[in-house]
């Protein structure tokens, strides 16, 4: 970065790049206690408290206002100088997934920490309030397990949170609810029952949510921004099954079979092919199967597997391609389920509707690249984020990509520094807007 770059203050500049550099202490703190493999910040364990203790900290020290939410999500803010102005709104979320990276959620969170540094240091006051939030539970559905919905700090902060799936969701671990998980954690659950939400979306000027790039585009393109234009929605089969029946392996001629094993191979190819065909007609889809196992201890190599456990995931940033994946999932079992003489049961599908980023904040994300002199591109974002929860609840809403080499959710994402540096002058610039 060079102070002379056009479109942030002289005096903010170098106490922007001063903040940024400090980031990286904050980094390696935020990773300490996984000296090495992946990250482990539980979704309202020890991991993912450690991180909110570290950021408390390091907002109390700058003299920021902070209060943590009966959903446990940190609040940290900088006053403006007009204080009854909608505010901006910026963050991320502090969990991984299990075995995860040191970005992930964590890269916009100590972005904000770091806008809010640099002017703190320099002495500015915005001209409205600059709310920094650490949002709980982004990454539940990877913690838990069950009929319910991620992002739940965030959905919770906007009142948008249904109770029942902090009853519903079930840890993979040990078992026990969402709910007990909030309450060991010090949230306090029982005000979700009571509507109460901790943020009014009427009051938030705009959200902004800087998170690293989970897939390759960035990094093939040689770019170190992106400004995304919107995010995909999702249908998700968290727990479906395929009952046949065990038999013997030698024993048992094929049309008196019933394999649960064939029959889920079946199904995955011929959503596979359907998935072919939506992108051979120019429609936006992803579909994956995450989990697909036996028992090992049920099954053997001389064994007609009896049952099958699976997963789905459907992704696609139009609200009808979904519903019409879904409609032909369930057509697919059945068909497929007479043919091959099983039971398939998909159970539920957890849906999140797509959203579309602001068109007056990516067109000023994207002059702001300009006068800032960052190459960017525009381009959507394939993953979920809490930035969805904020635009569902009619927030003007938009997000900033950085680029990351080798991925997400898993222990080897590198983000560098000097993009995070771009990133973060951007997220200021719009900040100050």
């Amino acid at each position: 970065m060079h102070a002379a770059d056009a479109g942030l203050d002289a005096t903010l500049e170098p106490a922007l790049r001063e903040a940024v550099q400090g980031s990286a202490e904050l980094f390696a703190l935020l990773r300490a206690p996984w000296p090495e493999g992946g990250v482990e910040r539980d979704t309202f364990g020890a991991g993912e408290q450690h991180a909110h203790d570290l950021l408390l900290a390091r907002g109390r020290a700058l003299g920021l206002e902070t209060s943590v939410d009966f959903a446990g999500n940190l609040w940290l803010t900088s006053p403006g100088h007009d204080r009854g102005a909608p505010a901006w709104v910026t963050g991320s979320h502090l969990d991984s997934v299990p075995q995860g990276g040191n970005y992930d959620g964590a890269a916009g969170v100590v972005a904000g920490l770091a806008v809010l540094q640099a002017l703190h240091a320099c002495g500015q006051r915005p001209r409205r309030d600059i709310v920094l939030a650490a949002f709980r539970a982004e990454e539940a559905s990877s913690w838990y397990r069950g009929d319910f919905q991620s992002h739940v700090g965030s959905r919770a902060a906007l009142g948008m949170l249904d109770p029942q799936e902090l009853q519903r969701a079930r840890h993979l671990r040990d078992g026990r609810s969402l709910y007990d998980g909030m309450v060991s954690a010090g949230a306090r659950p029982q005000e979700i029952r009571l509507g109460h939400r901790s943020i009014d979306p009427s009051r938030c000027h705009g959200f902004l949510e800087l998170h690293i790039e989970q897939g390759p585009v960035l990094v093939e393109r040689g770019l170190p921004v992106g400004v995304v234009t919107g995010i995909r929605g999702s249908a998700r089969a968290r727990e479906a099954t395929i009952h046949g029946v065990d038999a013997h392996s030698g024993a048992v001629p094929h049309e008196y079979r019933h394999d649960a094993v064939l029959a889920g191979a079946e199904f995955c190819h011929r959503m596979d092919q359907a998935w072919t065909r939506v992108r051979a007609e120019g429609g936006d889809l992803v579909f994956t199967v995450g989990r697909l196992f036996t028992d090992a201890q049920r099954h053997s190599i001389t064994k007609v597997p009896g049952r099958l456990d699976f997963s789905i995931d459907l992704r696609s940033q139009n609200a009808a391609t979904l519903e019409r994946m879904v409609t032909l999932a369930r057509h697919l079992a059945g068909e497929i389920a007479t043919a091959r003489r099983v039971r398939i049961d998909l159970g539920a599908f957890n849906t999140s509707h797509p959203a579309v980023m602001d068109p007056k904040l990516v067109d000023s994300l994207d002059a702001g690249c300009a006068q800032l002199k960052i190459p960017a591109m525009r381009l959507p974002s394939g993953a979920g984020h809490d930035a969805a929860d904020f635009a569902a609840a009619g927030v003007p809403t938009a997000m900033i990509f950085v680029r990351n080499d080798h991925g997400s959710h898993n222990p080897h994402e590198a983000m560098n520094l000097d993009d995070f540096a771009h990133a973060t002058r951007l997220l200021a610039w719009q900040l100050l807007q």
